[in-house]
């Protein structure tokens, strides 16, 4: 027993069992993860169910359970929406209570712009006080012939709301921004002043034509729908909130796979809705990728200039080994610290700064001195410099001695041998390093948080207006987003779902971000044979 234990044979065993333990664990996160987040789009039968006491409930059953305390009983969990009926979206339900169970295949799922769900049967279609269809299959296809106007309705609507008067909202910002900064120059009439204020006259003319065109077309979404609930109640709900209606019961696997299709496509294409538990995640996606990217445009050269001049350049010694210990340390430092560091140094010093020289107009409204994607990139970068700093060094450390020796002894300079043999063949552990920091700035939250991620963006990051890239806003993150919808919603039972499938896209973008960077390193370690990583 002693020899066995003296060949390190159970050590090896050891560490293959909890390889495979964490392999486990892994696979059994991410099974569940895929579990509850691919079907989240999938059109569920609806059930009406009849109780002993003559109570009819129609839902979709989303779970099942033991009932606690009672041997051999279950309940079922039916998401019967109308939250504005009955004042929650789910209600449990003892199997042993139910008497009758059917699905109607005239019951129907309506998707409404506001309030969830609304589930029932379709009993009429109006025109103001005019009844223009009356009963379930008529009532039925005259809303289906009238959904892709009333969407084409909205979509204007949403147009002139972000488009035209967001333009003429800029415009007179910029307007007035232009009179503050007269206004400090000491000048408060004059030719410049009288054209401004011209400016802005034409531009609430503008604002004015706009809102009128608005109201317009709000008026004439004058088309109804009346919805029979359980429990004979009616709702009257306008077309222009319905954004899709569809009848499970009656729909075929093709019809319903074709369904599903949409649902993933509106949930990665559109914006958020009801407290971020309806609708899509496209600005979390948008300002998740677009920190990544500036954060790795920030923290690679910082990480490569620290590493080659810690291998390359500087004496070997104490201090850099002082050096080299505080950079292993910083990775060992909480996020959250980071975050407060990037609120007191890049938000309130750098950004107030900034604000002080080149933004006083706008004062006291900060424009750098709060938080934004450029100081939450900024903070995710010092985060994650010290591996690459480390990544870096060990690949410089793996490149032969005589690499060098050869480019200095064939004349080149000492710069000339680090930028073009050593740089090139350290770039797979450039890579390594950047890889490693994409996939955990991806996923932290905590920092950004302070630094500026918010709960819903009014606008993207990127739009028409100078400079187009827009550093200074907020901005939403898929990683906020989990949280935010998972612990700060108020309706936790509708909002279960939409954490799995954000946490299962999130999982896909960083995938799909880290495969990209793994095939450009592969392809780089193919061409540059010398480099070892």
């Amino acid at each position: 027993m002693r020899a066995f234990s003296r060949s390190g044979e159970p050590f090896i065993w050891l560490t293959g069992g909890a390889l495979a333990v964490a392999l486990l664990m892994v696979a059994g996160l991410v099974g569940l993860i895929l579990w509850n987040g691919l079907g989240f789009f999938w059109p569920a039968d609806v059930l009406r169910a009849t109780l002993r006491d003559g109570t009819v409930l129609t839902g979709q059953v989303v779970d099942r359970e033991r009932v606690p305390g009672r041997e051999g009983e279950h309940r079922i969990k039916l998401k019967v929406g109308n939250r504005d009926l009955y004042g929650a979206d789910f209600t449990w339900v003892d199997e042993a209570q139910i008497a009758e169970r059917r699905y109607l295949l005239d019951v129907a799922v309506i998707e409404r712009t506001e309030w969830g769900l609304l589930i029932g049967t379709i009993q009429a279609v109006r025109e103001g006080d005019r009844t223009v269809a009356a009963g379930p299959e008529a009532s039925r296809r005259e809303l289906e012939r009238r959904l892709p106007a009333a969407a084409a309705l909205r979509r204007e609507i949403r147009r002139i709301e972000a488009d035209d008067i967001g333009d003429v909202n800029h415009a007179q910002e910029q307007a007035r921004l232009a009179l503050r900064r007269l206004e400090l120059r000491g000048t408060t009439s004059g030719p410049e002043v009288e054209a401004l204020r011209r400016e802005m006259a034409a531009l609430q003319a503008r604002y004015d034509e706009h809102a009128t065109q608005l109201a317009a077309l709000r008026g004439r979404a004058t088309a109804t729908v009346v919805v029979q609930a359980d429990g004979g109640k009616e709702k009257e709900l306008p077309v222009a909130q319905v954004l899709d209606v569809y009848f499970p019961n009656a729909m075929g696997p093709g019809a319903k796979a074709l369904h599903y299709a949409a649902g993933v496509w509106a949930f990665v294409s559109d914006d958020p809705r009801e407290s971020n538990t309806e609708g899509g995640v496209f600005p979390a996606i948008f300002g998740t990728v677009m920190m990544v990217m500036i954060m790795s445009v920030l923290v690679t050269p910082l990480g490569v200039l620290a590493a080659f001049y810690l291998r390359e350049y500087a004496r070997q010694g104490t201090f850099v080994s002082l050096v080299r210990i505080a950079v292993n340390n910083l990775a060992g430092v909480p996020s959250i610290v980071f975050g407060v560091f990037g609120v007191g140094f890049f938000i309130y010093f750098v950004g107030g700064t900034i604000d002080q020289l080149f933004f006083p107009e706008a004062l006291p409204t900060p424009t750098f001195g709060t938080g934004g994607i450029l100081w939450a990139s900024l903070t995710l970068a010092i985060l994650t410099i010290p591996v690459v700093i480390v990544a870096t060094e060990e690949g410089l450390a793996a490149i032969p001695g005589g690499t060098r020796e050869a480019s200095l002894a064939l004349g080149a300079t000492k710069l000339e041998t680090t930028l073009r043999v050593v740089l090139p063949a350290v770039l797979p552990s450039v890579l390594t390093g950047l890889i490693l920091a994409m996939a955990r700035a991806a996923g932290e939250v905590a920092p950004l948080m302070l630094t500026g991620v918010v709960k819903l963006a009014p606008a993207l990051p990127v739009d028409g207006h100078w400079p187009f890239l827009h550093l200074d806003r907020k901005f939403m993150h898929l990683g906020f987003h989990i949280y935010d919808v998972g612990f700060q919603s108020p309706n936790v039972d509708a909002a279960r779902p939409m954490v799995f499938a954000t946490t299962l896209l999130l999982l896909l973008i960083v995938v799909l971000m880290n495969l990209f960077a793994v095939s450009l390193r592969n392809r780089l370690r193919r061409r540059y044979a010398t480099a070892a990583v």
